[in-house]
């Protein structure tokens, strides 16, 4: 009988099925884990199931996601000492550039660009806002600089979010010796400019409602100092520690690859990972223990024995979705954007429902063909705007969506009024985006948990119900933002090497 031309390739990966740890997800904390386990000597396969990839293609050009503002690398002490260790600092460091201005505020009557030279911010400000520019500014430099006063208390690897009585007893000795933890957030006041910068925290966490002294002010003060431009954007990130992990020895499964590796289940020995089985193949990979690098909702559907897993569900289920950031791009002529326009600003709406809006201007770049690569269009920019809105919106079809969109052009109108009759394209991921699935769809989540937050910035805890499954995502530390991402990849393999090292009979 002659074999069906339709029948389904399977995907050919690598030779090698048994390994010391598999991570699994696209975020940056698996990526930043892997990299290091493969640094430090272990057999590591790198899945990334969900990944983004560099964006989104529509209408011949990759556009991004959502707009992703990062803070300068020497304001995470802990996330440079690991990219050190990995021999990527440099290269980080040389990838963020600062934006021109650092910031825009713009309000319904006064437009101010906050530059990084002292004198010129001081200026503009002065002339915009007469004398509440200097309060703000006062605010503004407080503000910038908190984050100084917590470094130590990171530097010291806390065990956030802690695991059993002796790791919080330790905890709570290593808080009290930090009384910066609690310190006052520096940007409290009524004034509109004052609520506007505050309107920058959702943009740069990954807590609904952050309400803790911490968690209001470490990594909004981080991104403050100077909010810095990652070329790429996250999924450029990931991909730098992505090849990291391939250079060191690792595995690496691409989501986006011609045979597209979507893990299909992951299975069990009783109650501790054993494997996993990818679509359309049936290879298992085998580890000593897994790394989850993904959203809670998307590990729970690969455990397709919910019986007998009951605690992992549950410890999952912990984490629900509130918010999420919804965007829009516009392609446009660079001549057509308006003299002025900043490349990051932050947009006082006036809408109660939508609330701030983050603009950022991109590069434009053509999408990827046959034979050919992705490259810069000269001339050709790319206004990229988001807010966030309820989660729920996604279930509440396409025409609900679309009028998200259509609020958001109409914010974008009223800033650009004589852009969008040059604009080459309009564009939203969430209804633009062919092809993607489950969290490739949330670049900028924000979540609330059940459980208990250390400092008002943890959230699920990294150790699981089955003991050989750890946490290494965005729902570790979410009131921390990129940093409390990359932190919990930092602990996670550390965790993972206390774990491989007691299960090694050759050591005693």
């Amino acid at each position: 009988m002659a074999t069906s031309s339709a029948k389904l390739k399977l995907p050919a990966g690598p030779s090698r099925h048994v390994y010391d740890v598999i991570v699994l997800g696209s975020q940056l904390g698996g990526a930043l884990a892997a990299a290091l386990l493969a640094k430090r000597n272990h057999r590591v396969l790198l899945v990334e199931h969900d990944g983004m990839g560099p964006g989104y293609e529509h209408g011949g050009y990759v556009l991004p996601y959502a707009p992703f503002v990062a803070p300068p690398l020497k304001t995470m002490p802990t996330v440079e000492e690991a990219l050190n260790e990995l021999g990527l600092a440099a290269t980080v460091q040389r990838s963020l550039r600062p934006h021109v201005p650092d910031l825009q505020l713009l309000l319904p009557k006064n437009r101010l660009d906050l530059h990084a030279d002292t004198a010129r911010r001081k200026a503009e400000a002065a002339r915009e806002l007469g004398d509440e520019g200097e309060a703000l500014l006062g605010a503004l430099a407080g503000a910038a600089a908190q984050h100084e006063s917590t470094d130590e208390f990171f530097k010291a690897a806390p065990p956030l979010p802690p695991d059993g009585f002796f790791e919080g007893w330790n905890l709570k000795k290593l808080i009290k010796a930090h009384p910066g933890l609690e310190a006052t957030p520096r940007l409290a006041g009524d004034s509109a400019s004052l609520k506007l910068v505050r309107g920058m925290l959702p943009f740069v966490s990954h807590l609904e409602n952050p309400e803790s002294p911490l968690s209001l002010t470490r990594p909004l003060s981080q991104v403050l100092s100077s909010p810095s431009f990652f070329s790429g954007g996250r999924e450029g990130l990931r991909e730098l520690l992505s090849r990291r992990v391939a250079e060191l020895g690792g595995d690496v499964l691409g989501r986006d690859s011609p045979s597209g590796f979507i893990v299909e289940e992951l299975t069990f020995d009783g109650n501790k990972f054993a494997g996993m089985k990818l679509l359309r193949s049936d290879t298992v990979y085998r580890a000593s223990c897994l790394v989850a690098a993904t959203d809670a909702g998307g590990l729970r559907r690969l455990v397709t024995d919910k019986k007998h897993h009951r605690g992992l569900l549950e410890h999952l289920d912990q984490s629900s979705t509130k918010s999420l950031l919804f965007t829009v791009n516009w392609v446009v002529p660079e001549a057509a954007l308006p003299r002025g326009l900043g490349e990051l600003a932050l947009v006082d709406t006036g809408d109660q429902e939508l609330g701030p809006l983050l603009l950022q201007v991109h590069l434009a770049r053509t999408a990827p063909g046959p034979g050919k690569e992705s490259k810069e269009v000269e001339g050709v920019r790319v206004v990229c705007a988001g807010v966030f809105v309820p989660a729920s919106y996604r279930d509440l079809g396409e025409e609900h969506l679309q009028g998200v969109a259509n609020r958001i052009d109409e914010h974008l109108d009223a800033l650009m009024p004589f852009t969008a009759q040059h604009r080459l394209l309009r564009s939203a991921p969430y209804l633009d985006a062919g092809g993607v699935r489950g969290s490739r769809l949330m670049p900028h989540p924000l979540y609330s948990f059940e459980t208990e937050a250390f400092l008002g910035v943890t959230g699920l805890a990294q150790r699981t119900p089955a003991k050989n499954v750890l946490l290494a995502s965005r729902e570790v530390l979410p009131g921390l933002g990129l940093e409390g991402e990359l932190l919990a990849g930092v602990r996670a393999a550390r965790m993972v090497q206390e774990m491989l090292k007691k299960k090694d009979p050759l050591k005693g």
